[in-house]
Order: C-alpha cells, then structure tokens, then sequence
C-alpha cells in the first residue's frame, strides 16, 4: 500500500535501470466449456478488449481478453472432454479485478447482466507495509511502525461457466488513480501551451523572413526558407544596402528547433543593426557580426553564412563565404563556377577576419545560395540529392522567371526525398537579365 500511484494504476512501469530483466504478469488462464459464449460475455458484457484469438492445434483455440487498464491478461481456453482442466470449471478463479469504484461497476456490470454473488461490501483493517528493498530494513521498519488502515470495497461475480472472480478497490488505488488523472490534466495542459507557444514562434519567426523584394534593374530574385518543424536555425534575408547596393544573405545555425530558432534571430538582428557599414566594409561589417554573435551566444554555438552585396548598376557581385556551402553560379552557356568560403564560420573565433571575393554578372547568369537541407536531402536508396543534382536541376529551368525557378528545384528536391522532411530546406535563387 505504499508503493508509488504509477504502481498501482499502471504494472507497466519501466525501470530506468537495467539491473534486473524486464518482468511482468502477462496472463492468467481460464478454463470455459465454450470460448465463443465467453469471449461475448467478457467482450460484450464486461467492456474487456479482444488481445489474441489464434488455433495453436487444428482443435485448439486460445483467446486472450484484457480489462481496459493496466497489462494482465486473461487467456481462455477449453480443455478437452475427460481432461483434469475440465474439473477446473465452475469454481473460485482467485483471480481479483482492481477498480476505483465497485459500486459503480456493480451498478454498471449488473445491468448488462452480470450475476454478482453478494452486494459490494465494506471492509477495513490494518496491514504491515513491506518494503520492496530487502536490503532496506530501516524502510521497512519505518512503514511497520506506521500501520496503515486498508478500507476497500468487494464483491464476487461469476461467468456464464460459474467461474468466480473477486472485484474490489482501495483507498490507495482511488487516490493514485485520482493524482494520475491530475497528472494528466496537468501534462495535457502544459503540451497545449507549449503547441501555443510553439506556433506563436512559428509566426514571430516567419515575419523574420523578408516581407518585400525590392526590384533590381538588372536583377530578378526570389527566396523560400521550408522548415522541417514549426520553427528552425536556416535564415535567409534580403538587404536594401543603399546607393543601388543589394544584399542577399543565407546562413544555416547549428542545432534544431527553438534553441536555433532564438540563434538565428539574434543573427538576423545583428546582421541588420550593423548592415549600414556594409557599402563601404563589408568586411568590417562582417567582424561586427561575428563579434556580437559570439559575444550573444552560448560557447559551441555557430553559424555557416554567405553575404553577397550587388552592385545594380555596375552588375557586379562582392560576397563573403563564411564556411557555407558554396553558391553555384551558372553563367548563360551552362558554364558553373562555385563560390567557395573565404572565410571560417562564425561565432566560435573572436579574432576572425574573412576574405571578399567577387565576380561580374552577365545577362543569362544565375545564382544559387542554399542550405544543406537541399544537398542531404535523402532518397530511400540512401542518396543525397547533392550538388551536381542541384546544378542539372538549374540547368534544366533556368529559363524560367527566378520564382518559378526556384519553386521547381524545390518540387525536384521533395520528389527526390518523399519522406518526412528532416532538415530545413532554404533557397535563394537570382537571375541576370540585362538593362
């Protein structure tokens, strides 16, 4: 009587250690003269749930019922004519069902009819608690010393054989059933505001996203971040630098979920509090960056970044690969050149400095900045998607406007990996199209 509610309630339990084997009751048998009169009585009659119904022999059958709580089985069986089981039948069970109120499953069961032998009765004692450690004997002498008092209600009942079984229930049970239940309410509770929460994040986070795209003369551009959950580290921006200066920016946080989440908004938040300094030093720009995220974020926090400025009027493209995978940009002949890092992640280094690189752009040249989330998409053969995929995809619709480019590859890559989504899928695409 002093073991935990889940004791009580739930044989299930699972020991966090794993000093003794896995052990449970699994199932009591009962000998009936005929399992399908049973199986309707306890079915039907009872509410118990059908566990198995299988021949094991040509001529013999076994069903396996289960009241709806907890793991003990009943198993019925009919022996055969002449056998020692067969004496069995009709006679006390000393099987005994738990409930946390006989009174209502007397009320419940007698109306399906349910033959009881008595009326629920009322009965009380004092009891020695016996600890579970046999090493323990403080414990156990502790629990004598309190006597507890067992009050609990009984009856009997029989089934269509004459098989009797006892049915009782304790205080302890009604109280333990009861602070389960309270448990639960309070869990279910705490998951809903989470979920409410959760999607509040989700919200909060897609406004990070950019709302607008500025148009470029010389430029047409698109992007989409596709997280794997409700919320995630992959960021991608766009930036009205000034002086006909653009900027796209892509990164990808380490981690998953919320913890990434409040990572990449602190990025975005740095990034777009220092990006005035970017026309002039972009690498400057940068270090301030790297700075304040590291200066913002847990040791072991970090991010792979691309910043590319582009220069509308001249059509000339500066960036800095801070240990991103590497843009591909596809020039109007189907040649590909890929923007390596110039540059090591940041966050993890405070003497961190990167390297510009830069490129002109023609009419006909396409850009592609990216996620892992695209490349490690994996197939059911265990492939990735992969870069060279990712390359053929652009060379097969570059011809389309830079949304629908980028809503093909996307399509391409979701085909390719069918199952659920297991990394965010993020993509900038931007197209040269001359004066």
């Amino acid at each position: 009587m002093a073991n935990p509610p889940l004791e009580w309630t739930d044989g299930s339990a699972v020991r966090l250690d794993r000093q003794d084997p896995y052990l449970r009751l699994q199932s009591v048998t009962v000998f009936v003269r005929d399992l399908e009169q049973s199986l309707s009585f306890y079915l039907d009659q009872l509410g118990f749930h059908l566990v198995f119904d299988a021949r094991i022999q040509p001529n013999r059958r076994f069903v396996t019922v289960a009241p709806p709580d907890g793991t003990a089985n009943l198993t019925l069986a009919a022996p055969e004519p002449g056998s020692e089981q067969l004496k069995l039948i009709g006679h006390p069970t000393s099987v005994t069902f738990v409930t946390e109120d006989v009174i209502a499953k007397y009320g419940e069961w007698s109306k399906r009819g349910v033959r009881f032998q008595f009326t629920p009765r009322l009965k009380r004692l004092k009891y020695e608690v016996h600890a579970r450690d046999p090493h323990s004997a403080a414990a156990s002498s502790s629990a004598a010393d309190q006597a507890p008092i067992w009050g609990g209600v009984f009856t009997r009942f029989k089934d269509p054989d004459g098989n009797s079984f006892s049915l009782v229930s304790f205080d302890e049970v009604t109280h333990a059933v009861e602070a389960q239940r309270r448990a639960l309410a309070e869990r279910l509770e705490f998951e809903r505001r989470a979920a409410q929460e959760l999607e509040i994040a989700k919200q909060v986070q897609a406004r990070l996203f950019p709302q607008t795209s500025p148009p470029l003369k010389t430029l047409e551009y698109a992007g989409v971040c596709i997280q794997a959950r409700k919320v995630g580290g992959d960021y991608y921006d766009f930036l009205d630098l000034g002086r006909e200066r653009f900027g796209f920016v892509i990164g990808d946080i380490s981690g998953k979920g919320i913890a990434a989440a409040l990572l990449m908004a602190n990025l975005q938040a740095n990034l777009r509090s220092q990006c005035a300094i970017a026309f002039d030093q972009p690498q400057r720009l940068l270090r301030s960056v790297n700075q304040l995220f590291c200066d913002n974020t847990p040791d072991g926090s970090f991010a792979t970044f691309f910043f590319a400025e582009y220069d509308d009027s001249a059509s000339r493209l500066r960036y800095a690969n801070c240990g991103h995978l590497p843009a591909i940009l596809l020039h109007g002949d189907d040649t590909v050149e890929r923007l390596e890092a110039t540059a090591t992640v940041l966050g993890i280094f405070k003497d961190w400095d990167c390297e510009i690189g830069e490129h002109q752009l023609r009419p006909g040249d396409t850009l592609a900045l990216y996620t892992d989330g695209i490349t490690e998409s994996y197939n059911s053969h265990d492939e990735q998607f992969g870069e060279q995929r990712l390359i053929e995809a652009l060379q097969r619709h570059c011809g389309q406007s830079s949304q629908c480019l980028l809503e093909s590859i996307v399509a391409e890559v979701q085909r390719f990996s069918p199952h659920e989504q297991h990394d965010d899928i993020t993509l900038i695409v931007a197209r040269h199209r001359g004066n």
